[in-house]
């Protein structure tokens, strides 16, 4: 049973550095000492949001992304490596709970990440998007399911997921099988236009309403300037304004603070995580409302990498692991 407690949860709107390699970096370490200074215990940022949602995808050709393309690939984020550690330090100096989106760099590939540091800077989580959206499909790989996890952090049991993930309902059921009390969601903002907003405020009340858990969202945000950079055409311009909605959300339902659609800023609210206990109550998806021996789910948690082995030679350990990983079924572990 969920021990009443209350967190106090920030979710931040900031523009990224489109221009320095580091400048996204400065800002995110800034925004999680304002949010500390605020009384925050946890900081949830938005999706890629180092060192930035590669917004030229989705209003330039492909023929015209090979050099932002590029330039994203250097400023992309090794996984361990000096971001990370940054952003370690900064989480256990504050004593708070980040969760950070980057573009990770796997040599030649890049990855829409999702990192979850602990309070002391214990980085307790990484995953990789499982698949792409659209125009992503020509920036990021696809991610696997060993990351889909929910983990013990000093806030209690946090998930995450990126965008238009929660429209798929197993990746959202998978994560409520391992009883989340936080959820984490992450969307790039400045895109498409307000529909974006107004579906995502459905998306995120709806997961809270059916996991019967908090959900923390964050939207990034760009500048006049930041938009005109990206694109002189001003008719595409259009497409990079909007959908912005930064939020927390009960259990319930319901909005703990005024959604921020425009601008920079933060929403903070308190959690009081014995709302879960009150909404599983009634309705608990994968416990008491459950039925597992008419639906249930399976997972292959088996990590999607490539490997070569030379004839006669010892498999690389993690070869090994990836080869005898058994198919994970349906479980509430």
């Amino acid at each position: 049973m969920t021990q009443a407690r209350t967190v106090r949860a920030a979710a931040v709107q900031i523009a990224p550095d489109l221009e320095t390699p580091t400048g996204t970096l400065d800002r995110v370490c800034n925004a999680i000492d304002e949010a500390a200074r605020q009384g925050a215990e946890l900081v949830v940022f938005p999706e890629t949001f180092v060192p930035y949602y590669p917004y030229f995808s989705f209003v330039l050709p492909p023929c015209q992304q090979g050099a932002p393309h590029l330039q994203l690939h250097e400023r992309a984020v090794v996984v361990p490596g000096p971001v990370t550690q940054a952003v370690a330090e900064r989480a256990r100096a504050r004593g708070v709970v980040v969760v950070l989106g980057v573009n990770e760099r796997d040599h030649g590939s890049l990855y829409n990440t999702q990192l979850i540091f602990d309070a002391d800077g214990a980085l307790k989580l990484k995953r990789r998007k499982i698949t792409p959206t659209y125009h992503e499909r020509m920036v990021w790989g696809q991610g696997d399911a060993q990351g889909l996890r929910v983990v013990d952090t000093a806030v209690g049991r946090v998930g995450a997921l990126a965008c238009w993930e929660h429209y798929n309902p197993l990746a959202r059921y998978a994560l409520m099988t391992e009883h989340e009390e936080i959820h984490c969601a992450q969307f790039p903002g400045s895109l498409v236009g307000p529909i974006f907003a107004d579906q995502m405020g459905v998306t995120i009340r709806h997961h809270a309403l059916e996991s019967g858990c908090f959900v923390v969202n964050a939207t990034g945000w760009l500048t006049d300037a930041q938009i005109e950079s990206v694109t002189p055409d001003v008719s595409l311009q259009r497409a990079l304004r909007g959908g912005c909605h930064t939020a927390i959300v009960s259990p319930e339902g319901k909005y703990l603070a005024e959604p921020l659609t425009e601008g920079e800023g933060m929403v903070i609210a308190d959690l009081d995580l014995a709302l879960v206990t009150k909404r599983k109550r009634m309705m608990d998806s994968v416990g008491h409302y459950a039925r597992p021996e008419l639906l249930s789910l399976a997972i292959n948690r088996r990590p999607a990498q490539t490997h070569f082995e030379m004839p006669g030679a010892d498999p690389a350990p993690a070869a090994t692991a990836a080869a005898t990983a058994p198919d994970t079924p349906f479980s509430q572990e």
